[in-house]
């Protein structure tokens, strides 16, 4: 089935309305779809292949470059610069990249092709291309890698359609006026951030972009600039009603939190201050929120997700009480591994990997990983892969990473260890070489031995437990 393109359709209905506004620049609907047939341009030069890696900040260029790669054929293959060199050049490799466009300011010294500098890109001459004037719902618009409980990373391929589906989710369950202005201070190559470049496409709004997320500047922003809608994770919203003093500006709205269950004390300051917050649950294989919780009921269903937006069904398996669901917007694979997929699906169900429960009123509660995920300022961490990559030390005999609660991120992960002890410094370091800052634990842990089931697993509870003790 196919769709008309979104950025064309809007800069004909909408040419003059601000598409995108940055700090510095704005651009209408009809600038905006310019300049992405100008960029086209420059990558068809560049290379042939559907799939185009991006490497980049919240900056207007990687908005851009972004539009130019939607809707002239390409495949948009989002890449996280937290992550280490070794960790990017897997993910390139997986994806069978020839270019990945960087911008300069994340540019490492070790880059070689087929990494390619935005400055560069730029200097390059180039007629414009001309952009699709239709895409196919079921084409694959981006795909963003995530990890899988062996540590595995895996491209999630997510086509226009589930895009579709769910912007159109997200605004009947929020509403949706025309004066919208959604701040994204939440990372574009997270389904969080590039969802709210999608919805802006889909509905005509106008995006308010910003490089980074800084507590006072986007305080500043919310309080004089027309923005009705912010995207957070806990931190991002603690770390701003610790600045907030002057309300923000009459037409907000909302603050739509994901990444991690709200604290209740987060949410009674949030209610003192008069914010209005929406917490959210949802996947990469979703496309964003699935599920969500409306601020009326935030403190009398403390710890609930909420329930299913408009076009989701969610259901609990029989004897795990492991989440099923069935969405529009959920993706229909894993690129190179369509068997891994598969195992997640059971006639239609998608198994989410989250154990949950149902209140009496139908509100649904996540109660932990099937997995032992754990996740750490929204970002989802795997104890496997953190083990498999220490275990190459030859001092260490044995090692089991686990969640410690942590009041800014939700949890942090920590090391238990038994082998030759080594330097908590030098440990760190290492870490550094091979995983992304956050997935390094912030503490080793040296034990003699850990406590294990008949069968000889360690019973990682058990070490969690620990923790809470304290």
């Amino acid at each position: 089935m196919q769709t008309q393109n979104w950025l064309l359709k809007q800069a004909s209905l909408k040419p003059n309305t601000p598409a995108v506004i940055t700090e510095k620049q704005s651009l209408t609907f009809a600038q905006l779809a310019k300049l992405a047939a100008k960029k086209a341009g420059q990558i068809a030069q560049l290379t042939q292949k559907r799939r185009v890696g991006l490497l980049g900040d919240n900056s207007l260029t990687t908005y851009v470059l972004a539009l130019a790669l939607l809707f002239s054929k390409k495949t948009i293959v989002w890449l996280n610069f937290r992550l280490s060199t070794t960790e990017l050049l897997a993910q390139v490799n997986d994806s069978q990249l020839d270019l990945c466009l960087v911008t300069d300011e994340l540019w490492r010294s070790e880059f070689t092709e087929p990494f390619f500098p935005y400055s560069k890109l730029e200097a390059s001459k180039a007629p414009a291309k001309e952009l699709m004037e239709t895409v196919e719902l079921e084409a694959i618009a981006s795909i963003m890698y995530t990890s899988g409980t062996t540590g595995q990373a895996k491209g999630v391929l997510q086509s226009f359609g589930n895009h579709f589906y769910s912007a159109v989710a997200s605004a009947l369950n929020l509403g949706l006026s025309a004066n919208d202005q959604w701040l994204c201070a939440v990372p574009l190559f997270h389904i969080s951030g590039f969802s709210i470049l999608m919805r802006g496409l889909i509905y005509g709004m106008t995006v308010r972009l910003v490089r980074r997320f800084e507590p006072r500047s986007v305080e500043t922003i919310l309080v004089s600039e027309p923005v009705t809608i912010i995207s957070a994770v806990p931190y991002m919203l603690q770390e701003l009603l610790k600045q907030h003093v002057t309300p923000y500006n009459p037409k907000f709205r909302l603050v739509l939190l994901g990444g991690s269950s709200a604290p209740k004390e987060l949410l009674l300051a949030s209610k003192k201050a008069q914010l209005n917050v929406v917490q959210c649950y949802g996947m990469t294989e979703t496309c964003s929120q699935v599920v969500a919780l409306s601020s009326e009921y935030a403190l009398a269903k403390l710890g609930s997700v909420g329930k299913p937006l408009f076009t989701t069904q969610i259901k609990l398996a029989p004897t795990t009480n492991e989440l099923l669901l069935k969405s529009p917007a959920l993706v229909s694979g894993y690129l190179n591994h369509p068997e891994l997929f598969a195992k997640k699906l059971e006639a239609g169900w998608y198994h989410t990997g989250d154990v949950a429960h149902f209140d009496q009123d139908g509100f649904l509660y996540i109660d932990g990983r099937l997995d032992e995920m754990l996740v750490s300022g929204g970002e989802n961490i795997f104890p496997q892969e953190i083990e498999q990559c220490y275990r190459k030390l030859p001092e260490i005999a044995e090692i089991i990473v686990v969640g410690r609660p942590d009041p800014i991120w939700g949890e942090v992960p920590v090391a238990f260890v038994r082998g030759q002890k080594l330097a908590q410094a030098a440990l760190r370091t290492y870490g550094e070489k091979y995983l992304a800052h956050y997935k390094i634990p912030k503490e080793f842990i040296w034990v003699k031995d850990f406590p294990k089931t008949a069968s000889g697993k360690v019973k990682r509870y058990l070490l969690r437990g620990s923790f809470l003790n304290e």
